[in-house]
């Protein structure tokens, strides 16, 4: 059986102070015996949370890693230093990122690659716009992203990996897909692994919900067969998170 995830994306948001105080307010709420608990934060933060959260069973996670090793990327962070800086968990193809920063699938093949080879897990972010949903391609489209973002990745990293469905036009916005809109994606995530992998792949990797996650919804969200938890955004930032990753004692 699964392993449920909760992961909160910070984003920019937290200076180091602030952050450590956030960490040190919902350590003793979130330390979980159920669920995987991750704190992905912005990079100047990573170092503080994890000495605030050491000795929990939260995991750290970044919000980002370039695909080299070392050398002249000014602004860009290796991944041995995330390594180092205490990081398990790192964020990988945020619809943000792959509109702002123009990431594609390419870049993203190559990042998932080196995180994989640095013994650090992917959340791997895919999701549609708007547009594309009342297109009706929502399906092909996230299969494109998640096919291109696993080639030449073998079955046995794969499977370590973690998915996140994030429709775009639910990131932050309080709309948030119906349950069954976001079981149907997820399902189709699990198939396309299926057909790239297999069953056993398809049935041990986890694909997290993310798109206004909250404790109204999350429950619901949470029990159908092919969501593992949540990818969790701006409730992350407040004591809402903890009832999140509480979801079965607040229902």
């Amino acid at each position: 059986m699964r392993r449920k995830m909760v992961a909160g994306n910070w984003k920019m948001n937290m200076t180091p102070s602030q952050a450590v105080r956030l960490a040190e307010e919902l350590k003793p709420q979130v330390s979980s015996e159920e669920v995987d608990v991750v704190f992905c934060v912005p990079a100047i933060d990573i170092v503080p949370v994890a000495e605030a959260v050491k000795g929990s069973s939260i995991s750290v996670g970044a919000e980002n890693m370039y695909y080299e090793e070392k050398g002249a990327y000014t602004g860009e962070i290796a991944p041995d230093m995330l390594v180092d800086a205490g990081v398990k968990y790192v964020i990988i193809g945020h619809s943000e990122r792959r509109q702002y920063f123009k990431e594609d699938d390419a870049m993203l093949n190559k990042k998932v690659r080196k995180a994989i080879e640095h013994s650090l897990v992917p959340i791997l972010c895919c999701g549609e716009t708007l547009e594309q949903r009342e297109e009706g391609v929502t399906l092909s489209f996230v299969k494109q992203q998640i096919t291109s973002a696993f080639e030449s990745v073998p079955a046995e990293d794969a499977v370590k990996c973690v998915i996140a469905y994030e429709p775009i036009w639910a990131i932050g916005t309080g709309k948030v897909a119906t349950t069954e809109q976001a079981q149907e994606v997820c399902g189709a995530i699990r198939e396309n692994i299926r057909e790239l992998y297999g069953e056993k792949t398809a049935e041990q990797i986890r694909i997290l919900y993310g798109g206004s996650v909250n404790a109204g919804n999350a429950a619901q969200l949470f029990a159908q067969p092919d969501i593992d938890g949540g990818l969790v955004g701006g409730a992350s930032l407040k004591p809402e998170f903890a009832e999140i990753v509480n979801y079965k004692k607040e229902n």
